[in-house]
């Protein structure tokens, strides 16, 4: 079956065509500036070349439709009618309480879904939009949606209620939820698969790093604690997101800089993180070229965001009472050596040992711990799309 995956933001559509069987890539691409002068779309069959066509898409209906004449092209198309495409798995953000599991959209859940948009403003409506754009092209389709957050809905109310009145929970659902859960969930189950173990018998901290961050804590076959929180700015330091700060330092900061709630979330999400401290930029590798040069604010960035991964390792190691595996994972995590030798240095209180030349890779799935080494430390590069796309399959079978 062949299963195309959607990823939808509020100008943006990211896209994969996969063949469940194989579990091939048949084709991929973007589509950049929906409803905004100059859109266009990037199209590439697997082994072809990519191709960008600038094209209006003042909707998501346009975009989508774009998607499936790129798909079904006489010439570069890998499908030769819709009726190849056996399902839709779409990218949600956020499924709140209401969804522990991926699910089949039917109307309830999409009602169910629009209910969860104050949690993830900036995010659900897009996802919603995308859906019912691919709704209104494919009728006949199933269609699913995977969450985000449902991954962390194993947690524990221990970790995930706030030290805030109750009401505020009962109320309006403030807790932790946690993002990237996708991504946690398929490098999990990888590093387990890589170790040649039960998946139900290990306790294993996943490292997703990049522009986004998040550790998680899995216990047996579950996420017991995540770093985000009801949004996606608490945690670590990120490429420019705060991560956890006083809460007090938002007001404090409003009075001085005659900043309204709103000019403060914005500082905290989109100046802050390793821009904020370098004052270089949020793109890890233009932060540690600079300080290889000798620019010390980069320098310093990088020695934060790195404390804080360690001290989360840390505590994560704690709340399951040890840890069988460390994965890194997403941009940084697969790619940056520099980074996974500085954080597994701090950790040698765990029995942790790197083997530096296992280390000297990017991006593919590698041990990179000794043989003696108390804990397994692992590469694994993440793939949500393909994590997607088994959700689906699952569902639809």
């Amino acid at each position: 079956m062949n299963i195309l995956v959607i990823n939808c933001g509020s100008s943006s559509l990211k896209y994969q065509l996969i063949n469940s069987d194989t579990e091939a890539v048949l084709a991929k691409g973007l589509c950049e500036r929906i409803g905004i002068e100059g859109s266009q779309i990037t199209y590439q069959p697997a082994g072809g070349e990519k191709e960008i066509t600038v094209s209006p898409m003042p909707t998501h209906t346009q975009a989508i439709q774009l998607v499936l004449d790129a798909l079904t092209n006489e010439k570069t198309g890998v499908i030769k009618s819709l009726d190849e495409v056996g399902a839709v798995g779409h990218r949600v953000v956020h499924g709140g309480e209401k969804f522990t599991t991926s699910t089949l959209l039917t109307d309830e859940a999409m009602k169910a879904i629009e209910e969860c948009n104050d949690l993830a403003p900036l995010h659900n409506p897009a996802n919603l939009i995308g859906i019912r754009a691919c709704q209104e092209l494919m009728p006949n389709t199933p269609m699913a949606a995977v969450f985000d957050t449902a991954f962390h809905q194993t947690m524990p109310q221990e970790a995930y209620l706030y030290g805030l009145p109750y009401e505020y929970y009962e109320k309006y659902k403030v807790r932790r939820y946690g993002f990237h859960g996708t991504s946690h969930s398929f490098v999990s189950k990888k590093a387990a698969e890589m170790a040649g173990k039960p998946y139900e018998d290990l306790k294993i901290i996943v490292c997703h790093l990049g522009n986004g961050a998040s550790l998680s804590a899995v216990d047996h076959g579950k996420s017991v604690d995540t770093s985000m929180g009801l949004t996606p700015l608490e945690g670590l330091i990120m490429g420019t997101r705060s991560g956890d700060i006083d809460p007090a330092i938002m007001e404090y900061i409003a009075k001085k800089e005659n900043l309204d709630i709103a000019g403060v979330m914005n500082v905290l999400n989109k100046k802050s993180g390793v821009l904020g401290i370098s004052g270089v930029s949020s793109d890890f590798r233009d932060i540690e070229n600079a300080a290889n040069e000798g620019n010390e604010r980069a320098a310093t960035a990088l020695r934060t965001f790195n404390y804080r991964v360690i001290k989360y390792i840390g505590a994560y190691a704690a709340a399951m009472n040890g840890v069988d595996i460390i994965a890194f994972t997403a941009g940084l995590g697969e790619n940056d050596k520099n980074m996974r030798k500085a954080v597994c240095d701090h950790l040698s209180y765990l029995g942790v040992k790197i083997d530096e030349e296992a280390n000297n890779v990017r991006g593919v799935d590698r041990i990179i711990s000794t043989p003696d080494s108390a804990v397994q430390v692992m590469i694994v590069p993440t793939n949500e799309e393909l994590a997607i796309a088994r959700e689906t399959l699952a569902l639809v079978k």
